[in-house]
Formats: C-alpha cells, structure tokens, sequence
C-alpha cells in the first residue's frame, strides 16, 4: 500500500477534518497536535507509507537540549544543497506533532513533495517513531537531567537515544563532548556509520556536560572520538565570530575554490572562519552539530563553502533566542527547561552589549515537565547586578523565592501572563533597554502568542 492508496486519502480528510474541529472550538491556528493523535489512532502505517516514500530517508534529531534551532539548522543546509525537505518546524516533537506537520503538507492523496525529512522528536517519541520508521540517519545532541517527572534518570534517556541510534541504517552523530553518548557502551553495537562533533580544548569548560554540572569539575577529554576524528570541532569564538574545524575526510573536495577565513593542509584539519547571525553560545555548538550531520549525510556531494555560508545566515528558531521588536526595542526569548539550557541562557545574557530589562516565566505544564526542583541547581548570581523586573507564570512565585535565595531582586510578581508583559514593557520603556524573556515551553507559546497581537511575529502553525 503506497503513500497514495484510498486509505491514505481517507486519512488525510480525517486529519483535516479533526484540524477543522479544533479551530472551531478554540484551537487557534492550528498548532494543536490534535488531528495527529487522531490520525495516529485511525491509520498507524500513514507515518510509514508517506515517509517511507522519500528518496532520500528521514534524518532524526534528538537530544535533551537544541533539538528545534539545530533541526531548523540542519534544514536550512540541506534546502542550500537543493533538497526539498520536509520538517516539523513548529517544534511539536512528539510523532502526533510529525503527523500534524505532514497533514499541512501532503496533497489530498497522501503525497508528500519533498526528497527527505528532518524530524525533531522528542526522546521518548523518537522509540515510537523509529519502529515505524527507521531513519537513515540520525544526530544525538546530549543528554541532561530534564522533566524527570517523565524520564527519571539520566541514564533512561540515554538508553532511548541508544534504541534511536540502533535504528538507523546509515550514519548516527553523537556529541563527543558528552560522556553517555561518547561511551563505547554506546556505539559499539550499533551497525549504521558513527560519526561525531564537539568543542575543542579551548572551549570544552563552556559547555558541561551533566556530569560536569553536577560534580561542579570539567571531566577530562579522551583523545579519541566516536568514529574517530570529530567531523566538525568548535575551535575558538568571540562574540558572533567562530573558528570551526572539519576532519580532513569532510574538509573540501580538492576542487572546491576557496573561501575567505579557509585554511586547509592536506590530511589535516582544515579551519573556517564563520560569524553567526543566530544569537547564543550555545548555538554556536548546535552549528557544528548541524553541520557535521549534512557533511555526514551528503558525503562527496557536500559543497563545504556552500554549507558554510548558509550556516551564517541561519535565523533563530522561534522562541528559541528568536529577537522580536516591541516598542521600538528588541525582545529577545530564551527557551529553558533545565539546569543546562538556563545555564547557557545565561552566559548568553551575560554577552548582551549592554543592560536588559530581565522577564522569567515559568510553567509547569506537561510541555514544560511537571518537576520544577532544576530551578535549584541554576546558579542565578549574573542577574544580581541588575536584578529582574517581572517574575511571572504558573511558578511565578517558586521562582521568586529561588532568586531571592542568590540574592537577585525581583521587582514584581505577576503570575498573570499578559499583565506581566505589560510591567516589563513599561520597565523597559522606563530604562530605554531591551528585553530578555526566559521562559519555559508552554509560557513562551502564550507570551508570544500575546505579541502577536500587539507586534509583527511571524507565524509558523498553520
């Protein structure tokens, strides 16, 4: 039964009919996942039947933190290689989420016009997924201490990733930097191709694994990376300016013209100068990620200049360090959800060329993860200085109290989502500065929904 059937067609009316329903009893534009639950129950082989039909397979990403920006980054390079690719931008990452996404691009029979997909997917998801679909390839990114209210210990969430990368059939790209994917244990049974990316010596004490995080010491690097030498290193960086370094089996194809800020030697590393357009430290890593994977992926036919040039022009996910503008002055939200992500959302901050009026809004909706006790392994002392205008969310009030243990003021307590956004934008005026937002999954969805009413937000759920 191909991706064209009666059934396929059947299922596809169904879906668009269940999306119907959901606008009309309040579902907003679309974004819900519901008519991929509904889907899902009525036809379980239209994931495998429309996807399976793809030339070129279906890429995975998966991983604790960067899944959205990463996935959108990986896009972003192969569609600059000419594929037509197909992906659930919208970050709705469990495999209802993919359905939802797939429902907004097929045609009436079931036809997907793309040559390959690159799907985020949650880390529990990802298991269900893959045993419809086994995906070509697939790109792990770390493994943190998050939601535990839904993965308990780290080592769980690993053992998911393992059954994700065991699934593949061509190439798996591991964080070499983080010890659980990085360990034999890891990759030593699994049959598709490893390959790997990281940061060099000079940045490893940036970015802790969770090991790391919680022992408080930077563990020591092995010489050795999966699959050998690491595919794409972060070498050095300075503000949005970034050295990377390619494996010499990636570096560039021996006709290939040369790029500005390119060095390379024969069977040695090459390095590239790139300055990124997406804000965050933490992105810069993402971007060595994505690049190693489509490398990886594209093999002799990667244009490495090409490659480089697209990943400088990549935008931020939305809600994901994505800058909006209100009132003349930008509005800049960063996602958290775990020690690590806020850790690096912070040392962000930390990089801003001048004072920000600081928003924190926490929920702790199913999206966010019910246990919200990681707010008390972040270290909050870099917004002492400066302090926090509006506390707000679900949590408002946790979060409060967390802050006032580091000694951080909080100016106000607004659990209420609107009326706080409305105190940071009158704190903002009042400063003439910009705005930061940190903000868990559900809160961001809502605050950004609210400046769509009042400011130009682009819109990505149909």
């Amino acid at each position: 039964m191909t991706a064209h059937s009666p059934r396929s067609r059947a299922t596809v009316a169904l879906g668009r009919a269940a999306r119907l329903a959901a606008r009309l009893r309040g579902g907003g534009s679309g974004g819900t996942a519901f008519p991929g639950l509904v889907m899902e129950r009525a036809d379980p082989g239209f994931l495998a039947r429309t996807l399976g039909a793809l030339p070129h397979g279906v890429i995975v990403v998966s991983g604790t933190n960067g899944k959205t920006t990463t996935t959108k980054m990986v896009v972003d390079l192969l569609r600059a290689s000419g594929l037509r690719v197909f992906t659930n931008r919208t970050g709705s990452n469990f495999v209802r989420g993919v359905l939802a996404a797939l429902l907004t691009e097929v045609d009436a029979s079931g036809h997907l016009d793309a040559d390959i997909a690159v799907l985020e997917l949650d880390e529990a998801h990802a298991v269900h997924f893959v045993r419809a679909v086994r995906p070509r390839a697939c790109l792990l990114l770390n493994v943190m201490r998050d939601q535990l209210d839904r993965f308990g210990e780290i080592d769980y969430t690993a053992s998911l990733l393992h059954t994700v990368a065991k699934a593949t059939t061509g190439v798996v790209v591991v964080n070499a930097d983080d010890p659980r994917l990085a360990a034999p244990a890891f990759t030593e049974d699994l049959r598709a191709r490893i390959a790997s990316f990281g940061a060099g010596t000079a940045l490893r004490s940036l970015f802790l694994s969770d090991d790391d995080l919680r022992t408080g010491q930077v563990s020591a690097l092995t010489d050795a990376a999966p699959g050998g030498q690491a595919t794409v290193l972060l070498e050095s960086l300075h503000g949005q300016d970034a050295v990377l370094s390619l494996a010499p089996h990636v570096a560039q194809a021996p006709d290939a013209p040369d790029t500005p800020g390119t060095s390379a030697v024969p069977g040695t590393r090459s390095t590239h100068e790139v300055t990124f357009t997406i804000p965050g430290i933490h992105n810069q890593l993402n971007a060595c990620a994505a690049l190693a994977l489509v490398l990886e992926v594209l093999g002799q036919d990667a244009d490495v200049p090409a490659a480089l040039r697209a990943l400088s022009h990549v935008q931020a996910a939305f809600g994901r360090g994505e800058v909006l503008h209100l009132d003349g002055r930008e509005v800049q939200l960063s996602l958290v959800k775990n020690p690590a992500g806020f850790r690096m959302g912070l040392l962000t901050a930390a990089t801003a060329p001048g004072p920000e009026t600081v928003m924190i809004a926490i929920n702790d909706e199913y999206a966010d993860g019910r246990d919200m006790s990681w707010l008390w392994d972040v270290d909050f002392s870099a917004l002492r200085a400066e302090g926090v205008a509006v506390v707000t969310g679900v949590r408002a009030w946790d979060m409060a109290l967390r802050l006032a243990y580091d000694e951080v003021p909080a100016a106000a307590v607004e659990p209420d989502l609107s009326r706080a956004l409305e105190r940071v934008r009158a704190a903002a005026r009042q400063a003439d500065r910009p705005v930061r937002i940190f903000t868990t999954y559900t809160a961001m969805l809502a605050l950004r929904a609210r400046l769509g009413e009042i400011t130009d937000v682009e819109e990505v759920m149909k």
